[in-house]
């Protein structure tokens, strides 16, 4: 899928998003390495803690369906219909990327005008994974 379909999806998923308290809609269509593409929107609540962006929606949904291995995701975000602004993955959104994407997995973001790919390692250079749980094991056997 190319670059501009995904975050053509991505707008689509963002028309769903329910977001009475903030307005700001997010959308995100995360491709996986078999081509199969998952949306989600950000979902808002009163009292905020149990709001979930939209990156987790889409990348939850695919996990619940078995998929773990993913190429890319474009996100779009706005007030409006508009999305004129590159919009990124807030930092629990990259931390639960980096469970399933490795350093080269691409954020797709667009300013209405230009389409940019940023890996996700430029986004989260020291993550938190596996290995550093395995490691900490390793020392207190």
């Amino acid at each position: 899928m190319t670059n501009q379909e995904l975050i053509d999806a991505a707008i689509q998923a963002s028309k769903k998003a329910y977001t009475p308290y903030s307005g700001f809609k997010v959308g995100a269509a995360l491709e996986a390495e078999d081509g199969t593409v998952f949306t989600g929107c950000n979902i808002e609540n009163a009292s905020f803690t149990p709001t979930v962006c939209a990156e987790r929606v889409a990348l939850f949904s695919a996990v619940k369906e078995g998929t773990k291995k993913f190429r890319k995701v474009a996100i779009v975000g706005s007030k409006t219909d508009v999305f004129d602004k590159h919009t990124y993955p807030c930092g629990v959104c990259r931390q639960a990327l980096s469970e399933f994407c490795g350093p080269d997995f691409l954020i797709i973001t667009t300013d209405g005008k230009t389409i940019k790919e940023t890996p996700l390692s430029e986004l989260i250079p020291y993550t938190f994974t596996s290995v550093d749980l395995l490691e900490q094991n390793d020392e207190n056997l």
